[in-house]
């Protein structure tokens, strides 16, 4: 686990909260100069805290209306190797191996209906899934990865 002093975690909170202002806004808001906050994000950024700099999308004003989560229940032992392959299709958000009466979950975005039965068929037709359990999302609350709160 990689030490976060007091620097670092209101660098996080600040790029989290928009990663495309300058080092030299991000240092005003901190009160430090702009070289320490180069030096902490580098520093950041070798430790592998800090892996991409990305964007947020609203995916349904481009389309994507549909989301899914689906249970996958895998067997022979191969859960790591399935869920690689599942994380390789396009629609997919998020893979996670879980607890309880499946054994992974995954995320996922679609336009259609069309679509979304062509990818539940697609992960059926893997060699080591035994069965899935799709729940399509009706509303979303709140949808946002960053934990601005918990730094």
């Amino acid at each position: 686990m990689f030490a976060l002093d007091e620097i670092d975690r209101k660098l996080l909170g600040e790029l989290l909260r928009d990663s495309k202002r300058s080092f030299r806004e991000i240092a005003k808001s901190l009160g430090v100069s702009t070289a320490t906050v180069i030096n902490h994000t580098q520093r950041l950024e070798s430790a592998g805290v800090i892996q991409d700099y990305s964007i947020r999308v609203d995916h349904e004003r481009i389309g994507y209306e549909l989301t899914v989560v689906t249970e996958i229940t895998v067997s022979k032992g191969k859960l790591l190797e399935t869920d690689e392959e599942i994380a390789k299709l396009p629609n997919v958000c998020a893979v996670y191996d879980i607890t309880g009466l499946t054994d992974a979950m995954v995320v996922a975005k679609f336009k259609s209906r069309s679509n979304l039965s062509d990818f539940t068929k697609a992960l059926l037709a893997m060699p080591y899934v035994e069965r899935t359990n799709t729940h399509m999302v009706l509303t979303t609350v709140k949808e946002d990865f960053r934990m601005l709160n918990d730094l």
